[in-house]
């Protein structure tokens, strides 16, 4: 059976008519240019709830499309880009995800870095080597996170693409999640139309007598957020209130974290990367794929 890795070849094959797919119709497809047999097509995965080569393309796929050599048309489609036609030219013969890993170090390549924005940390490119001295135990939590680090890119690049009344929505569903809003609080999203600089507000108790405000802004990585935004939110909050949440899918400059750090109010800044963990903790736009139990003796059943 090949790896998630290596279906990662056919599937932009695949797609390199440029005709955009849904993952249903992708996946016997894939399983076709890989030259998959009966067999290999009738393994399923441990849990017995998902055929093992179905799995393995979906991963390739939400890789692809995290390091933009997919793209997202709608939900659950797909369709090759530029970068994925530069891969499949650099590599006719395959590639890794070490290979475009290291294309996205290329600032003149298309291929986004992995992870979003970030380098590849040395402790990760040895993370395959470092398994073999774990226990059992600390290899699910180690794949756990590197799971985890995956969804999170994915979730920015899909928050970013959005517009940004889906992000205000998103960003107040997930402070309510966290537990802002109380037991019988509630929050909502400010019409644009009338905002005065403030997108969200979110009642701490039924009366309204505590609350939340948000800023909320929908940028790219390459479009950090800057004082004079920050400066914009706090005289925003002038009269209302003496604090505030200002959350990104970009990153804050160090003028607005030294501004806000500097001033009486109390700001609180979430940029991208704080935000996709926040999102994945607390269950907003993403859910439970598998729950897997990890048992031990039970020494009072033996007393």
């Amino acid at each position: 059976m090949p790896t998630w890795e290596e279906f990662m070849t056919p599937t932009l094959r695949v797609l390199s008519d440029g005709v955009t797919r849904h993952g249903r119709e992708i996946r016997p497809l894939v399983a076709a240019q890989a030259k998959l047999t009966r067999r290999q097509k009738n393994i399923m995965l441990p849990s017995g709830q998902q055929l093992m080569y179905e799995n393995r393309i979906g991963w390739a796929l939400s890789f692809l499309a995290i390091v933009g050599a997919l793209e997202r048309p709608k939900r659950g489609n797909y369709r090759i880009t530029d970068a994925g036609r530069q891969v499949l030219k650099q590599f006719p013969s395959g590639f890794s995800q070490q290979d475009l890993k290291a294309l996205g170090e290329d600032p003149t390549s298309p291929i986004r870095v992995y992870q979003s924005g970030s380098r590849t940390r040395p402790e990760e490119r040895t993370a395959d080597a470092q398994a073999a001295s774990m226990t059992p135990l600390e290899q699910v939590q180690s794949g756990i996170e590197r799971i985890h680090r995956d969804v999170e890119a994915e979730l920015l690049i899909r928050l970013q693409g959005q517009d940004p009344g889906f992000f205000e929505h998103a960003v107040v569903e997930l402070l309510l999640a966290m537990g802002y809003g109380g037991t019988n609080g509630a929050g909502s999203v400010t019409p644009i139309s009338n905002d005065n600089g403030i997108d969200g507000v979110i009642d701490q108790d039924i009366l309204g007598l505590n609350r939340v405000y948000i800023q909320a802004k929908r940028y790219g990585d390459e479009h950090p957020v800057g004082r004079p935004e920050v400066q914009a939110f706090v005289g925003a909050l002038s009269g209302k209130a003496d604090s505030g949440v200002f959350i990104t899918t970009s990153r804050f400059s160090d003028g607005a974290r030294n501004y806000a750090d500097g001033i009486p109010a109390r700001i609180i800044l979430v940029d991208g990367k704080r935000l996709v963990k926040l999102m994945v903790r607390y269950g907003v736009g993403v859910q439970v794929r598998d729950t897997y139990h990890v048992v031990e003796i039970d020494e009072d059943f033996f007393e």
